[in-house]
């Protein structure tokens, strides 16, 4: 049952943070193992999203039900899949000093004890690769922007929970 909680300083505001993360029709494009996503429907407040995840041969489809409320949070509740169960939050808040504080948690367990065993010895590692492309693709959008965000800001102060 692998756990984490993160909490990373960016140089971006919660609003280009939020819209980062709830743009899940993307993720194929920036996300390791994820190679396809299909949007069942979507408003400014819920989604409903597909994921197919595919690692050393396995390929899983995810059902999952994001509710958004902009521009401080996003839950992810888990419908369906291979999962017992499936908690994810990202919370977004104003830095002192500029940027945005992205709290990131994610708390899942397997059906299949198999995919657990398998999860549990690659999970911190496949985690950090996740959360270093989400980072990446927010320096890719939006370093550039003309919005004044400094891009000098610290980037990273990581806590782990396991």
């Amino acid at each position: 049952m692998p756990k984490h909680t993160e909490t990373r300083h960016l140089p971006y505001s919660c609003e280009q943070m939020f819209d980062l993360v709830a743009d899940v029709g993307r993720y194929p494009e920036f996300l390791p193992w994820i190679s396809a996503m299909r949007v069942r429907s979507d408003s400014d407040t819920q989604m409903v999203a597909d994921m197919i995840v595919g690692f050393k041969g396995l390929r899983e489809t995810f059902t999952s039900k994001v509710n958004k409320q902009r521009p401080e949070h996003i839950h992810v509740e888990y419908l369906d899949g291979p999962l017992k169960y499936l908690h994810n939050d990202w919370k977004f808040r104003p830095a002192d000093g500029g940027g945005c504080l992205v709290d990131f948690c994610v708390d899942f367990s397997f059906k299949n004890r198999m995919f657990e065993m398998l999860a549990g010895q690659v999970f911190d590692r496949a985690l950090r690769k996740m959360i270093g492309a989400f980072e990446t693709r927010a320096n890719a959008l939006y370093d550039s922007s003309p919005d004044g965000s400094d891009p000098g800001i610290n980037k990273s102060s990581a806590h782990n929970a396991a």
